[in-house]
C-alpha cells in the first residue's frame, strides 16, 4: 500500500500576504481559495510538479503559532536555476550551501548535498535541495 503525503498546513498571520508570497514569489499554483464564512477560509497551493500541497487558512485548520513550521523541504533538479528563479521573484534566499559529503558518485557535485534556504513573511522556513537523479 502506498502512503502519500498530500497536504501540509503552514501557519501564517495574514492569508492574503501569505497567498501572494507563495503564489507570486515562490510560483506555487493556487489550487483553491475558499471562503466558507467570515470565520473560515482555506487556501491550497501546490509547488510546480509536487504531489503535496500546502494549506493556509483560518477557522478550519489546526491552530499553530505563525512562523512555527521549520524545515519544510522542496527538491529540484537544478539548484542554480531554482535559486535564480526565487531571486528574480523577490524571495530572499541564501547562497548555495553544501551540507555534508555526497554519499554516492553523481555527475553533479551538488546532488544530494546542495541546498538553499528561505523563509516566508511569518518566519516559516524552507530548504531547497538538489536531486537531479535518484538511485
Amino acid at each position: 500500500m502506498n502512503w502519500t503525503l498530500e497536504v501540509v498546513v503552514v501557519p501564517v498571520t495574514d492569508l492574503d500576504r501569505a497567498k501572494a508570497f507563495y503564489a507570486d514569489k515562490c510560483g506555487f499554483v493556487v489550487d483553491h481559495d475558499t471562503t466558507i464564512n467570515d470565520d473560515v477560509r482555506i487556501i491550497q497551493l501546490t509547488p510546480p510538479g509536487s504531489g503535496c500541497s500546502i494549506v493556509i487558512g483560518k477557522g478550519a485548520v489546526p491552530p499553530m503559532a505563525p512562523g512555527s513550521l521549520k524545515g519544510l523541504q522542496l527538491v529540484v533538479a537544478d539548484l542554480h536555476k531554482a535559486r535564480a528563479e526565487l531571486l528574480e521573484r523577490g524571495v530572499e534566499v541564501s547562497e548555495i550551501q553544501v551540507v555534508g559529503k555526497n554519499p554516492h558518485p553523481v555527475p553533479d557535485p551538488l546532488d544530494n548535498v546542495g541546498f538553499v534556504f528561505f523563509a516566508d513573511p511569518d518566519g516559516n522556513t524552507w530548504g531547497v535541495q538538489q536531486i537531479s537523479s535518484r538511485r
